[in-house]
């Protein structure tokens, strides 16, 4: 079973993990650890394979989190826009839809808590993840030249404007 939760403190390590698969340069643990305790705008969540709860030894005695991230997204508050800043998936779990639900995770949580539409940057080369963007709604609005700092490669900046995410809480 999938879950769809807040990211933890204690996430960190397990979600580096997965950003270290996905990207080419991937956020510090410090820069985790600023989005979830400092920014007030930011909203961070996690897929986790299981139920997310904690259980022998680590419920009784407080460690780590037994749950297993498979995934995460994190946007920002920004007036009444979302702006999704990350989204990935353990490489072992892609192709299960699993993007898709935090895609739509992080939108319905942004609509219901008043962004009127979405905004994010994908890089030109990545044709599945566009079409996942175009498939809610999001167009293309621009492009950031010289965008991502490992190649250089142009970003395509994506708006869903209304946002409109139904069905989905």
């Amino acid at each position: 079973m999938i879950q769809f939760l807040p990211m933890m403190v204690d996430d960190i390590p397990q979600v580096m993990e997965v950003d270290r698969f996905s990207f080419p340069l991937p956020w510090s643990a410090s820069s985790y650890r600023r989005e979830l305790l400092e920014n007030k705008r930011a909203h961070f969540f996690v897929a986790v394979d299981g139920d997310g709860r904690r259980s022998g030894w680590r419920a009784w005695f407080g460690g780590g989190p037994e749950r297993k991230v498979i995934g995460f997204v994190g946007y920002w508050s920004v007036l009444d826009e979302a702006h999704i800043s990350t989204i990935a998936v353990r490489p072992e779990y892609r192709g299960r839809g699993i993007g898709e639900a935090l895609l739509v995770g992080a939108l319905a949580h942004a609509q219901k808590a008043g962004a009127v539409e979405a905004s994010l940057e994908v890089r030109v080369s990545n044709a599945a993840a566009q079409n996942l963007y175009r498939k809610y709604g999001f167009e293309e609005v621009g492009r950031r030249k010289n965008y991502y700092r490992d190649n250089d490669e142009d970003a395509i900046l994506m708006t869903a404007k209304p946002l409109r995410v139904t069905g989905h809480e």
